[in-house]
C-alpha cells in the first residue's frame, strides 16, 4: 500500500485529486484525460495502473472497496478532493471524503441511492412517481408479491450495477425460473448483502430514458437526456443510447417536477446525478437514481452534444465548487454496443475503417481473442465492439450506426482455428 510516483509527473500546485478506480480506458478514459488537464491526480487502484500512468502524479495499490484502508492510505497524501465515477465504489469513497473533512455527498444519501429498496422507501414516503416494489427473500414471497402487483413483473437485485440480474417475468412459471438466478446472483465488486435481496416490481410501459442532472442546493438542472436502446424481453440489457441536444423532454414540466421531488426525497443537494426513467402512459416513473455521471459512454455523448464535461464537473463538485457550463458541439450523438447472437469465444474482431460512414466518430474493439462473450441472463460480458456516431439528429446517428455495423466482423475462435 506504499505510494508510487510516476516518472515525469507534474508537481505543480494545481489541486491534488484522489481518484478512486479510473475504470476502463474504452468508456471512462475521456474522464481521466479531462481531469488530468487541470488537476494533479493521485490514483487509488486495486491493481498497478497501465493506461492511466501518463495522466497521474502517482498511485497507491489498495483495496478500493475498503474505506478504512483507503482512509489510512489517503491521510499522508493530503488531497484537496476525492473523486469517483464508479458506482460500486461511490459509497466507500463518500466515507473517505467525510473522514478527511473534504466536500462530498453524505454516505447515508449514497447508501439510499445504491440500495434500490431504500430508494423506493424514500421516494414512496415523498409521494414520488415510481413502480410498486416489494423486497423479498424467498420464492414464496416473490410469488405473493407478484400476485399483489399483477403480471408482468420486473425482478431485480437490490444493489447490482449495469442492469445485471434484471429480468421480466410474465407469468408464475417465468418467475419460478428467474427468481433463483436473481436471488443467488453476486458480483465480486458488490459486497453488500441483504436479508431481502430481491425486488419484485410493477412493470412500467413506455420507452426508457436516463437524465444526467446537476443539482446545486434548490436548483435542479437536467443537462441531457439519453434515449435507451434495450434488448428484447425478458432481459433489460442496454445495447445503445442516443442524446439529442434539442430533446423536447428536457423542457417537460412533469419530468422536471419529478426530478426535483426525487432528488429531495433521497437527500441529494450538491451532485451530478444519473437517473433512469420510464415514460409511461401515466407519466414519468423512476427506475433508479445514482449519485454519479452516466456510464456506458453516455457522459461522452453528453460532451459531444452539449460541451458539458462530466470529468471536470466531478472534480469541481469534489472541490466544493459549482461546475460551469460547456460549449455546445454536435446536435446529436449515439453509441451502440455490438453483441453476438449466441454465446461465442472470440477468435478475431476486425473493423474495416474504410467502410465506416463519415458520421462515425469512434469505432473500438472491446473484446480480445479468447474472451467468452456471454449473454444475459447468465452474464453481461457479451459486448465485443462499440460504435459512436454524431449528426443532426438522433435518427441520423442511428442510421449511421446501422450502416457501420456492417464494417465490424466477429470471427469465433473455432472459425479462426480452421
Amino acid at each position: 500500500m506504499s505510494p508510487v510516483f510516476e516518472s515525469g509527473a507534474s508537481h505543480t500546485e494545481r489541486p491534488l485529486l484522489l481518484l478512486v478506480n479510473a475504470m476502463d480506458q474504452q468508456t471512462r478514459g475521456h474522464l481521466l484525460e479531462s481531469v488530468a488537464r487541470n488537476h494533479r491526480v493521485w490514483l487509488f487502484t486495486d491493481q498497478p495502473p497501465e493506461w492511466e500512468r501518463p495522466y497521474v502524479l502517482g498511485h497507491t495499490v489498495v483495496d478500493t472497496l475498503d474505506p478504512h484502508m483507503m482512509i489510512t492510505a489517503a491521510r499522508p497524501l493530503r488531497p484537496d478532493a476525492v473523486v469517483c465515477w464508479d458506482e460500486t465504489r461511490v459509497l466507500p469513497v463518500a466515507h473517505v471524503a467525510r473522514a478527511l473533512g473534504l466536500a462530498g455527498i453524505d454516505p447515508d444519501v449514497i447508501r439510499t441511492c445504491r440500495d434500490k429498496h431504500l430508494t423506493r422507501e424514500a421516494v414512496d414516503a415523498a409521494g414520488g412517481p415510481q413502480p410498486t416494489s416489494t423486497a423479498v427473500s424467498t420464492l414464496a414471497e416473490a410469488r405473493a408479491a407478484a400476485e399483489r402487483t399483477g403480471y408482468p413483473v420486473v425482478v431485480k437485485p437490490r444493489a447490482m450495477v449495469g442492469s445485471t440480474g434484471v429480468g421480466l417475468a410474465r407469468s408464475r412459471s417465468e418467475l419460478d425460473t428467474l427468481f433463483p438466478t436473481t436471488q443467488s446472483l453476486t458480483m465480486e465488486e458488490v459486497r453488500e448483502r441483504f436479508t431481502d435481496p430481491v425486488l419484485v416490481e410493477e412493470y412500467l410501459d413506455g420507452p426508457e430514458i436516463s437524465v444526467d442532472t446537476l443539482v446545486w442546493d434548490d436548483e435542479i438542472d437536467p443537462l441531457y437526456v439519453a434515449r435507451k436502446e434495450l434488448s428484447p424481453p425478458p432481459n433489460f440489457e442496454e445495447i445503445g443510447h442516443s442524446v439529442d441536444r434539442a430533446d423536447p423532454i428536457l423542457e417537460d414540466t412533469e419530468l422536471r417536477e419529478a426530478l426535483a421531488l426525487v432528488h429531495k426525497a433521497v437527500g441529494l443537494t450538491r451532485a451530478w446525478t444519473h437517473s433512469e426513467w420510464r415514460l409511461t402512459s401515466r407519466g414519468p416513473r423512476l427506475v433508479e437514481i445514482n449519485a454519479r455521471s452516466g456510464g456506458d459512454f453516455i457522459s461522452y455523448l453528453g460532451l459531444l452534444t452539449t460541451g458539458i464535461d462530466a470529468g471536470l464537473a466531478a472534480a469541481e463538485l469534489a472541490l466544493g465548487h459549482r461546475p460551469v457550463p460547456g460549449t455546445a458541439n454536435h446536435e446529436a450523438a449515439a453509441v451502440r454496443f455490438l453483441y453476438p447472437e449466441v454465446e461465442t469465444v472470440v477468435g478475431r474482431i476486425t473493423i474495416d475503417h474504410d467502410r465506416l460512414p463519415p458520421a462515425i466518430k469512434v469505432a473500438r474493439v472491446l473484446a480480445q481473442p479468447g474472451h467468452v462473450l456471454e449473454l444475459p441472463p447468465a452474464s453481461h460480458t457479451g459486448r465485443y465492439a462499440m460504435l459512436v456516431a454524431v449528426g443532426g439528429s438522433a435518427a441520423e446517428c442511428r442510421s449511421a450506426l446501422d450502416a457501420a455495423e456492417e464494417a465490424v466482423l466477429l470471427e469465433p475462435a473455432e472459425q479462426v482455428r480452421r
